[in-house]
């Protein structure tokens, strides 16, 4: 990549991990997305893995006095699970489906019946979110709008829900990392400049959210969450949908003008 675009990848970075410090979210769902119009999905994942893992630990870390360890333990169990039974198949989703599936996550969440309300320190419940929001990772590369169901059951403050949350986010971007940086057939690799400029703009912007954070209240993190989410999703399902038809839409068209 050329210099101006690892400057500007960097300024976006700075950008969505701020997003990410105020919500726990959003973040990542916009930076996937436009590093899968950008590269192979085996190299966005894993530079997507590199930038996340550096946005949630520095997070957890600024935050780690709000850490609830019990579900960041549950949840590990279930990622395991995920990337053990993943490693089988070594399947990599093609850019379409991706971004379908990126759009449709919040609202797969959101489909949940209301009086479902998870228990984040039971261990078989963990487990259990822990593998579907680790096999939608290694789809999508995200699974944030899922893992926010995961807490609905516990007494998780912004602060606490912001801190564990990232604990849980640096275990599924690792775990992603391993898997499309060495278990998959194309494994990617990646520029180390452009690692050190996605760690370095990721701890930047995750350390600039801090101070909003403390000043919002919960009820505006909860408003806001919503409708940044929503937008970003709605986005992606008709990206991802374009894609999919593109190609025999243009094929349509140009059998058309060619015709007599």
């Amino acid at each position: 990549m050329t210099p101006i675009m690892i400057a500007a990848l960097g300024l976006l970075m700075v950008a969505t991990a701020f997003l990410s410090g105020l919500f726990g979210m959003a973040g990542g769902l916009i930076l996937i997305g436009v590093l899968l119009a950008l590269m192979p999905l085996p190299t966005a994942m894993v530079l997507h893995a590199i930038t996340q893992m550096a946005s949630n630990g520095w997070r957890a870390f600024l935050w780690r006095a709000h850490i609830r360890w019990r579900p960041v333990a549950n949840y590990m169990v279930g990622a395991a699970v995920a990337l053990a039974a993943w490693s089988l198949t070594r399947y990599v989703p093609d850019k379409p489906l991706a971004l379908l599936m990126l759009g449709a996550t919040p609202f797969m969440a959101r489909l949940l019946p209301a009086n479902i309300k998870p228990d984040p320190d039971r261990l078989w419940q963990g487990t259990v979110y822990g593998t579907i929001c680790m096999g939608l990772m290694l789809m999508t590369g995200v699974s944030g709008p899922l893992l926010d169901t995961f807490f609905l059951g516990g007494d998780f403050g912004r602060r606490e829900k912001v801190a564990t949350k990232a604990m849980c986010q640096l275990v599924s971007h690792f775990t992603k990392l391993v898997y499309f940086g060495g278990i998959i057939d194309q494994a990617a690799s990646l520029d180390p400049v452009l690692a050190g400029v996605a760690i370095a703009a990721s701890m930047l912007g995750t350390t600039l959210a801090r101070r909003i954070l403390e000043a919002m209240t919960d009820q505006q993190f909860i408003a806001w969450s919503n409708k940044l989410i929503t937008t970003i999703a709605c986005y992606y399902i008709a990206y991802g949908g374009w894609l999919l038809v593109r190609t025999p839409v243009l094929a349509a068209f140009e059998k058309g003008g060619g015709s007599p």
